[in-house]
């Protein structure tokens, strides 16, 4: 009777270790959970905003290049910071810093004025300067590449007829000069100002009209050039610190870009040179100039 109770026992005591043994080989190992665990955890939320390229001076009208963006942890992002959305990169673009911005930092909406907001005009002009628009195609209009903060030279051109009886030279009868060099450009597109969708600045749409920041001096040429001829503009360079200002350089005629013009109304042909009569007492010699 005693053996039997021994093998049951033994018997028992066998498929519990089994049983331990089969258990163990089952569940995950201590250093798998763990592992899973770590990689498994949420990272925190952030949020991106836009912050200041590089320095802002107060009066700065805001390009593309301008403005970049920061990320902060949700409820870290500073107090009245824009959001980075496409509507928000839109809408920013050719809006007026009011005061200094260091670099990186954020671009908060007091310190914005916008292009569609009451006011712009007015607060982009420095004291004695005037908004003067002017109407603009794909073509004197650089193919809609101006923005708000370029700065352009204002050129006209003129065609010249003359009468019946005073007929202006062939190679005279197309003319261009610069009448306004380095004006800043404060708006582009009259619906722009007066409240479009801030998106419409990016629709690819040609812009109709260009309004520059000039004198009072300056906005009387221009409306005097307007009636005169066809006005086109010319994109200056984003730095011109270093340049000298172009100084006039008078009007350009057509027999300027094409002599053939001045040899088409009569004028001396390449090469053919000039004939001089010089007078001494009774006596006329020519004398030819190559």
């Amino acid at each position: 009777m005693s053996l039997r109770l021994v093998v049951v026992g033994l018997i028992l005591t066998t498929m519990m270790a089994l049983g331990m043994i089969a258990w163990r080989l089952s569940a995950p190992p201590v250093q798998v959970i763990a592992q899973t665990q770590v990689h498994t955890q949420v990272k925190p939320l952030t949020e991106t905003y836009l912050v200041a390229a590089h320095v802002l001076p107060a009066g700065t009208l805001t390009r593309a290049t301008d403005i970049t963006t920061r990320s902060a942890p949700v409820g870290k992002v500073p107090a009245g910071a824009i959001l980075d959305t496409p509507f928000a990169r839109a809408s920013i673009e050719g809006a007026l810093i009011r005061t200094y911005t260091d670099a990186g930092a954020a671009i908060v909406s007091a310190n914005v004025l916008r292009p569609r907001d009451r006011g712009f005009l007015a607060a982009v002009l420095p004291p004695g300067m005037r908004a003067v628009s002017i109407p603009v195609d794909q073509v004197s209009g650089v193919a809609g590449l101006i923005w708000p903060g370029d700065h352009v030279d204002v050129m006209l051109t003129e065609l010249f007829s003359g009468s019946k009886d005073n007929r202006v030279p062939a190679g005279h009868q197309v003319m261009t000069e610069t009448v306004l060099y380095n004006a800043r450009v404060i708006a582009v597109d009259q619906a722009i100002v007066q409240g479009a969708p801030p998106n419409a600045a990016v629709t690819g749409k040609v812009a109709h009209t260009v309004t520059l920041e000039v004198d009072a001096r300056d906005a009387q040429r221009l409306n005097v050039a307007e009636n005169l001829g066809r006005l086109s503009l010319a994109i200056r360079a984003v730095d011109t610190s270093a340049v000298p200002q172009a100084q006039p350089r008078g009007s350009v005629f057509a027999s300027d870009v094409t002599p053939a013009l001045a040899i088409s109304a009569g004028g001396p042909s390449p090469g053919a040179g000039h004939n001089v009569e010089v007078i001494q007492g009774d006596q006329r010699t020519e004398v030819h100039f190559p």
